[in-house]
C-alpha cells in the first residue's frame, strides 16, 4: 500500500455517513468521571441495534466487541461502515443469537473510533480533535457508558451479556458492577486478569506507535494523508496479528515461500527479500490503518492490560463472588493471546462459589481469531445456552 493514499486516522468522523449507527448522548450537565480520575463531558455512544425489544423489556442481549471491533457487529458494507459485521452469521433470523426472538444490541466502547467518544473526537471545548489530550479509559468506564446507554433504552436487566476477547472482559465486568442488571454470561476467549506476558505484547505495540515521528505525541489529525503514523499503527497490528493465529496455522499456510510478487536475485539472497508470511502482516497492518485509529488503538490497548477484575475489590475471587448468574465461557485449545486455562480459571472461581457455569473448548488450529472464524462451534454453544437461559428465567 502506498502512503500517499493511507488516510491519517481511519476514524469515523462527524459528517460521515452514519450507515446503521445510532447515537446517544451523556454527561452533559456534569462530567462523566472516569475510573482512572480523568473526565469527559458531552459523552456520545454509538451502537446498532437487531430485533425488537419486547413489552416486558426482557428479551435484550448485549454483544461487546473485541479490540478493533465496534458496534457493526452483523450487516453488509456501507457508505460510512467500511466493514462488514464483525460477527456475521451469528446474529440474525434463525442464527445462534436469534433476531427474531432477542432485542440485540452492539456498542462502540467508550475511546472507540467508529461513533462514540475518542481521541479522534471533537473536543467539547475547541471543537478540534481530543488527540493527546484524551484520558485513560478502563474495561470499568466502557461498561459504565454502556449501562448509561441501557437507562436510555428502558433496559433494566439484560438476557445475556456476550463478548469474545475484550468483549468478554466487559461480559465480567457487567456481571461484577451491575450483578443485578444481567441474567446470564458468556465471556470468550478472554480472562479475569491481564498477565504480565498479555501486558508485554499491547506494550510492544505501543512503543512502535509512540517511536513513529509522524504520532506526534498523539496530535497528528491535522496532517495530509501519508503523513499520519501509519506505520507505528501498522507494525503494532502486525506483531498483535501474529498472537491472534496459531503456529500450526502460520505453518500451513505459508511455511517458509518467499512472496510470490517480490524480485528474486538470479544469484545470493538479498536482505530485503519477503517470505508469503510477511505479506500477509503487511496486507493486515495496512488494513487496519484503513478502518481505525491509532490513539484509539493505544487507549483501548491500554485499558485490557489495566483489566484486572479483582482490582480495589479485595481481590479475584472475591470479585468473581459477584457472579451469580449462570454463565458459559468458552476457550479455545489453540490461543495464544488468552490461552484456554484462563477460561477454565474463571469456570473453577465461579462454580466454587455455587455459580453455574459450563466450560466449552472449541477445537480450531485458527487460534485466539476461533471465537470470530469458527462460528459454527460457538454458535453451537452458544444457542442452547441462550434457550436454556430464557427457560429458566423468565
Amino acid at each position: 500500500m502506498h502512503a500517499e493514499v493511507l488516510p491519517v486516522t481511519g476514524a469515523w468522523r462527524p459528517g460521515d455517513p452514519v450507515a446503521d449507527r445510532r447515537f446517544f448522548r451523556f454527561a452533559t450537565d456534569r462530567p462523566f468521571v472516569l475510573d482512572g480520575g480523568g473526565q469527559l463531558r458531552d459523552v456520545t455512544i454509538a451502537y446498532e441495534t437487531w430485533g425488537q425489544l419486547d413489552d416486558s423489556r426482557s428479551n435484550a442481549i448485549l454483544i461487546c466487541h473485541a479490540w478493533t471491533g465496534d458496534a457493526h457487529a452483523a450487516g453488509a458494507v456501507a457508505p460510512g461502515q467500511p466493514t462488514p459485521g464483525w460477527w456475521e452469521g451469528m446474529i440474525g433470523p434463525g442464527l445462534p443469537i436469534d433476531t427474531d426472538r432477542y432485542f440485540v444490541v452492539c456498542t462502540n466502547v467508550l475511546g472507540g473510533c467508529q461513533g462514540s467518544t475518542g481521541p479522534a473526537s471533537p473536543h467539547p471545548d475547541d471543537g478540534r480533535p481530543y488527540g493527546s489530550r484524551f484520558p485513560v479509559v478502563t474495561i470499568r468506564d466502557m461498561v459504565r457508558a454502556q449501562a448509561r446507554l441501557s437507562d436510555h433504552l428502558g433496559i433494566d436487566t439484560w438476557a445475556s451479556v456476550i463478548g469474545g476477547s475484550m468483549g468478554g472482559m466487559q461480559v465480567l465486568e457487567w456481571a461484577i458492577t451491575y450483578p443485578q442488571r444481567v441474567r446470564s454470561i458468556a465471556p470468550i476467549a478472554t480472562c479475569a486478569y491481564a498477565t504480565a506476558q498479555q501486558i508485554a505484547w499491547g506494550a510492544i505495540g505501543r512503543r512502535a506507535i509512540r517511536l513513529d515521528p509522524k504520532w506526534r505525541g498523539g496530535d497528528y489529525y491535522d496532517a495530509a494523508d501519508g503523513d499520519g503514523p501509519w506505520e507505528g499503527l501498522a507494525i503494532a497490528r502486525m506483531l498483535a496479528q501474529v498472537t491472534f493465529r496459531s503456529d500450526n496455522v502460520f505453518s500451513e499456510k505459508f511455511g517458509r515461500e518467499l512472496a510470490k510478487n517480490d524480485p528474486h536475485p538470479e544469484h545470493g539472497l538479498d536482505l530485503w527479500q519477503r517470505f508469503e508470511v510477511e505479506s500477509y502482516l503487511d496486507y493486515h497492518g495496512d488494513k487496519l490503518v484503513q478502518r481505525f485509529d491509532t490513539n484509539s488503538y493505544i487507549i483501548i490497548g491500554k485499558a485490557m492490560d489495566l483489566h484486572d477484575v479483582g482490582r480495589g475489590r479485595n481481590g479475584v475471587e472475591a470479585a468473581m463472588s459477584r457472579v451469580k448468574v449462570p454463565t458459559l465461557t468458552i476457550g479455545i485449545w489453540s490461543d495464544i493471546l488468552y490461552p484456554s486455562y484462563q477460561q477454565k480459571e474463571i469456570r473453577e472461581l465461579l462454580v466454587s462459589n455455587g455459580t453455574p457455569c459450563e466450560y466449552v473448548e472449541i477445537d480450531s488450529p485458527h487460534g485466539h481469531d476461533a471465537f470470530l472464524l469458527s462460528k459454527d462451534q460457538v454458535g453451537a454453544a452458544l444457542g442452547p445456552f441462550l434457550d436454556d437461559v430464557v427457560k429458566t428465567t423468565r
